[in-house]
């Protein structure tokens, strides 16, 4: 997406909309009007939305609200959602024990 849109122009004012309450990532409780308002603050990719808003970091990892994001962003900056590249897949990370490394080892 890089190579189509130049980061220095101007995609107007962030206009409220009625639905911008409505919850688009669940597992991270975050809104439409949450996600449109990073887009204008200039986090242009799944990534970068991801990481400013934590959208896609909960449960589901993304698997719910990452097509309706690529879609957010495709409107607000008035380009095709498949010119927008996916999120990089992760493992979710969970605690584990300290004895659990050492199992095996004798």
């Amino acid at each position: 997406m890089a190579e189509y849109l130049d980061r220095s122009s101007d995609i107007g004012k962030l206009v409220a909309m009625p639905d911008d309450d409505m919850i688009i990532c669940r597992c991270e409780e975050i809104t439409k009007g949450e996600i449109r308002k990073a887009i204008h603050d200039g986090m242009w990719t799944m990534t970068e939305i991801k990481r400013y808003t934590r959208a896609g970091m909960g449960l589901c990892q993304g698997q719910t609200c990452s097509r309706i994001i690529k879609g957010m962003i495709a409107k607000e900056l008035g380009v095709l959602p498949l010119s927008i590249d996916d999120n990089t897949a992760r493992v979710p990370v969970r605690p584990v024990e300290v004895r659990v490394y050492g199992k095996g080892i004798n």
